[in-house]
């Protein structure tokens, strides 16, 4: 009987970049969209709501770009920190170390002694690694990388913003609201399924949950836009 190859594609190994993309496209498209909303609805002419949402996405774009790099640049320094710490134990003091990955495998549901002997071979091949991995939960997969979550975030980010803008251009003026708030809804829908999609999970609930919270947004601003709008008029 041949034996079939058997390969696996799992999703976590997207985790790195894909939580970054969705937030980035997700906000981009939210934040663009609910300012538009907004300052149409505060009786601004189209190049005023243009000039908004260039704006927006310019400084969108890079605030997300700079928080991505910060947050995950902090998580990146605990872990090497933690790293650095483990790997200062596993000099000094092996054998507790030793002792402290064969426990780990044996409430993992390993016997004693099989454990005993997991542990022994996996340190001998790369201590800190298994280390890492076992007792600290840091591993290649879900390793943070600072500027490659920055730059999918202010990219992603500009994506997003660009929709409703070119909405907008393209939207008649007395519309421009509705237009722009049905195309944006349609838009996270979309954006949600396929988010969703890369991440194994179920299309409907990713559409669903990122279309609702987009229309909330757009309410509260368009609520924000009519009420201090007619207060100037």
């Amino acid at each position: 009987m041949s034996r079939l190859s058997h390969s696996e594609i799992h999703m976590v190994h997207r985790i790195g970049w894909l939580r970054a993309a969705v937030l980035g496209a997700n906000d981009g498209l939210v934040s663009t969209s609910s300012l538009v909303v907004g300052v149409a609805a505060a009786g601004s002419d189209k190049p005023e709501v243009l000039i908004a949402g260039l704006a927006g996405l310019m400084a969108g774009a890079m605030s997300m770009a700079a928080g991505e790099y910060v947050s995950v640049s902090s998580q990146t320094d605990a872990e090497q920190a933690d790293l650095a710490r483990e790997k200062r134990e596993l000099a000094e003091t092996p054998d507790a170390e030793l002792e402290e990955l064969t426990q780990i495998y044996v409430e993992r549901g390993l016997d004693r002694d099989l454990a005993t002997k997991v542990a022994i071979q996996l340190t001998e091949r790369d201590a800190l690694a298994n280390h890492a991995r076992d007792e600290l939960g840091i591993s290649e997969t879900v390793t943070a990388h600072p500027i490659q979550a920055a730059v999918v975030s202010a990219l992603t980010f500009a994506f997003g913003a660009v929709i409703p803008l070119v909405i907008t251009l393209m939207a008649p003026a007395a519309q421009l609201v509705s237009v722009v708030a049905g195309t944006t809804l349609v838009a996270l829908a979309i954006l949600g399924a396929a988010g969703a999609s890369a991440g194994g999970a179920g299309l409907v609930r990713g559409a669903v949950r990122v279309t609702f919270w987009g229309a909330l947004a757009m309410a509260a601003t368009a609520a924000v836009g009519m009420v201090f709008g007619v207060s100037v008029g």
